[in-house]
C-alpha cells in the first residue's frame, strides 16, 4: 500500500472518530476497507490506530488479526455501513458508493 494512502486512511479514521471508534462501528468500517485493502493492510491500519490511541498497550499483530477475525464474523447492515461512510465522508474520506477511491 502506498504510504500516503495508508497515512490518509489512518488520518480519515482518526478525524472521523476523534474519541475513538465505538465497537458497533468496527464491522461497517472494516467492510468499507475490505474492497481496497488486503488483510495484512487492514491489520496494519488497525494496529496503528490502536497504538496511536495507547502507545503502551501490549498489542501485537496476532492480537489485532484475531480481533479483526472476530469482528468480521458480524455482518454489518447497509444502514450501518452508510452511517460510518457518512461520518468518514464528513472527515474528507473519498467515497464512491461506499468504496475508497485511490488518492493521487
Amino acid at each position: 500500500m502506498a504510504p500516503n494512502l495508508f497515512d490518509n486512511i489512518v488520518n480519515w479514521i482518526r478525524t472521523g472518530y476523534p474519541e475513538g471508534i465505538p465497537p458497533q462501528d468496527f464491522p461497517p468500517l472494516l467492510a468499507l476497507l475490505t474492497p481496497m485493502l488486503d488483510e495484512s493492510e487492514i491489520t496494519d491500519i488497525v494496529l496503528t490506530l490502536a497504538l496511536l490511541r495507547d502507545p503502551d498497550a501490549p498489542t501485537t499483530r496476532d492480537e489485532v488479526a484475531e480481533a479483526i477475525a472476530h469482528v468480521t464474523d458480524q455482518q454489518p447492515t447497509a444502514e450501518d455501513i452508510h452511517q460510518v461512510a457518512s461520518r468518514l465522508a464528513a472527515a474528507g474520506w473519498p467515497l464512491d458508493s461506499g468504496v475508497i477511491r485511490p488518492v493521487s
